[in-house]
């Protein structure tokens, strides 16, 4: 599948947006500030359209994000695609019963956490049948995060059609974690 690209002026305005953080949270980390970004409705709204578009008709029955910056993008886009909207969350963060997936990052490594029922919330599922997933997170980096969240939707019987991320770090080769998948970006350095 070819996914449709962003246009050069949204890539811009995203890259002129973002602050670089050195050092940031620990030495030799360059940190991607999307706070700029969150802070211009206007791009936040064209970033949103252009993360959903090339996933508009793939069926798509759920979006699940990443805490807790994935959340910024992912329940708008939810709401725009009409969508139900499930969170990937850290370690104690959901009431009730959970399924966990442990992973390692580039400077760390984390658990992620997801209701053991969210892709079956949302009243779509039993009219399409199994829960077809968007993953979104805002920056994909090292790929741990986003596979992990992956690895979770399957275990919870859905099926991701996809990763949606607002910045790709390109060359710490994230997309190496999650072959055959389809990854979209608004932005790669």
């Amino acid at each position: 599948m070819t996914l449709p690209t962003p246009t050069d002026d949204l890539r811009v305005r995203v890259a002129q947006a973002l602050r670089d953080v050195p050092d940031f949270p620990k030495p030799g980390i360059l940190f991607k500030d999307i706070t700029p970004v969150l802070a211009d409705p206007l791009l936040m709204r064209e970033v949103v359209t252009a993360m959903c578009a090339p996933f508009r008709d793939a069926g798509i029955t759920h979006v699940v994000a990443v805490e807790s910056r994935g959340f910024l993008f992912g329940m708008p886009m939810a709401l725009e695609l009409g969508i139900a909207f499930a969170p990937a969350r850290k370690p104690g963060k959901l009431p009730w019963h959970t399924v966990r997936e442990e992973y390692s990052l580039e400077y760390r490594s984390d658990v992620l956490e997801m209701h053991e029922d969210a892709l079956a919330l949302g009243g779509a599922v039993a009219a399409r049948g199994r829960p077809r997933v968007l993953v979104v997170d805002d920056v994909l980096a090292t790929g741990g995060t986003a596979a992990a969240t992956c690895r979770l939707v399957e275990r919870l019987g859905g099926e991701v059609q996809g990763v949606a991320v607002l910045v790709e770090l390109g060359f710490l080769g994230g997309r190496s974690l999650m072959p055959g998948r389809e990854v979209s970006a608004i932005l790669t350095f």
